[in-house]
């Protein structure tokens, strides 16, 4: 197997530095919009064999790893809280969970048994089908991230409504959180016995919060995760966006690799984290939509920073921008590749 990402995480010498990009299968992809024009988003998550065939795609293009194709969202459906993806506005939660009263009608769940089979059933399909080519990904959404979903009812610019159940009843916050932080407990073990060689947590969103506040709210919570995970001896990759103030937080949460987004220089980011962690990151995705010259300037000063030390998982400080340059991720994964080289 092309090992040089697990490898990475584990902060041994590689070959050259890895590569992988968050939502590197999806809309940038035309073989991706190919499979959409007959099937929806949930279609694809929930049939095993068109995940594969999209977590397979971006493989063309030389990258290191592959990551699981699902959403973070699909726990919500088997606790209790329907969702859809609505053209143009993206997840929509139907019943939006304000009080005690709706956290209480959440259910933890097993997620081989109730609801969740066919991530589980993915996982297997896709390993089996990498066949030791490269690495398998799991992953889920961070508590945080999902409880915003569900209290917001979709997306949102400044988590009000979140936190002011967060400020305003820390007892329920902290049971809802308890009961979403178990869920993905569970769902990202369930995705290494199944055969997951690494998994990421997403919190995607906690960026929002100041330090104090997410290590009142949400740390004690990404902790019961994390610190479970990283007994199994895989790499648990834990990452945020809008994170350069919670970094040093974030590590003392969990993590054998910390996600640093292109807000925080890599160098710094890793100070902040220590070096007894990998890194993965951190080039702005808009980056990849400028003259070539400049993503090479820019992936450059990237790999500058990290240096070549060990432990460098080259990546974007999120995921790939729908209407990104296929030819363009292609190009860079060979720059980093070449420019890492190492005799």
């Amino acid at each position: 197997m092309k090992d040089r990402f697990l490898r990475a995480c584990r902060r041994e010498p590689t070959d050259m530095t890895p590569v992988w990009f968050m939502r590197q299968a999806g809309r940038y992809m035309a073989e991706y919009r190919k499979l959409r024009e007959k099937h929806t988003l949930l279609e694809i998550c929930k049939t095993p064999d068109l995940s594969l065939e999209v977590t397979l795609q971006p493989l063309r293009l030389g990258v290191d790893a592959a990551i699981l194709f699902a959403d973070i969202l699909l726990p919500l459906e088997p606790m209790g809280a329907p969702f859809e993806f609505a053209k143009g506005e993206g997840p929509v939660i139907h019943e939006p969970i304000r009080d005690l009263r709706g956290i209480d009608k959440l259910r933890v769940i097993d997620p081989a048994e109730e609801g969740l089979g066919y991530v589980l059933d993915a996982v297997r399909l896709i390993r089996k089908e990498l066949a030791g080519k490269v690495p398998l990904i799991g992953f889920a959404g961070g508590p945080f991230t999902l409880a915003s979903y569900l209290i917001e009812g979709g997306r949102s610019s400044h988590f009000e409504k979140t936190k002011r159940l967060m400020y305003g009843d820390p007892a329920a916050w902290d049971k809802l959180m308890g009961k979403l932080a178990e869920v993905v407990r569970r769902l990202l073990l369930a995705q290494i016995e199944a055969g997951a060689q690494a998994v990421q947590l997403f919190d995607s969103w906690v960026g929002s919060l100041s330090v104090d506040d997410y290590r009142e709210f949400v740390m004690p919570h990404v902790t019961h995760i994390l610190r479970d995970l990283e007994a199994r001896s895989v790499p648990v990759i834990h990452f945020g966006t809008d994170t350069g103030a919670l970094l040093g937080a974030m590590r003392e949460a969990g993590g054998t690799v910390l996600g640093i987004d292109w807000r925080t220089p890599l160098d710094e980011g890793w100070t902040k984290v220590g070096s007894d962690v990998a890194v993965q990151g951190n080039l702005d995705p808009a980056v990849l939509f400028a003259p070539w010259d400049f993503v090479a300037k820019s992936a450059g000063r990237v790999l500058s920073r990290a240096a070549g030390r060990p432990g460098h998982i080259f990546n974007l400080g999120h995921g790939i921008l729908p209407e990104t340059p296929v030819d363009t991720v292609a190009r860079l994964v060979d720059f980093v590749h070449q420019s890492t080289a190492r005799a």
